[in-house]
């Protein structure tokens, strides 16, 4: 699949590993999201809300299914993430750098999963794509 798929702004996105912090890469994203108009779910169950916006736990308890869910976790947490992924239909993972694992990428090819990896979802897809 190609990156123009992950960046479609019609999709709608989880970002799992959200933070209330505005100095993390978690929320750093999740605003550039927002920003360029992407429907958004922030994930984390440290936090109730981010931003008056209920944040979620996990996958399973967003109101819908996300088209694509973007990893900003440790690697360990990652896998976990994908594992989720696949039980609950979910057909593309973007894997921000330092979330990503071999076990993770592998995990996702052997069960259908899209995966980008080793590459920004700002840095490398939005503002490329779209000069956001």
């Amino acid at each position: 699949m190609k990156m123009e798929h992950f960046l479609d702004r019609k999709n709608t996105v989880a970002v799992v590993g959200v933070s209330a912090s505005h100095d993390k890469w978690g929320r750093k994203v999740y605003n550039e999201l927002r920003t360029a108009g992407f429907r958004t779910y922030p994930v984390n169950p440290k936090y109730e809300n981010i931003d008056s916006e209920k944040c979620y736990p996990d996958l399973e308890s967003l109101p819908e299914k996300p088209d694509l869910v973007i990893t900003i976790v440790p690697p360990a947490v990652t896998l976990k993430v994908v594992e989720q992924c696949a039980k609950l239909g979910i057909g593309r993972v973007w894997m921000q750098p330092g979330s990503e694992s071999e076990n993770a990428v592998k995990f996702c090819r052997e069960n259908g999963i899209d995966v980008i990896y080793n590459a920004c979802f700002v840095v490398n897809g939005l503002k490329k794509q779209f000069g956001d």
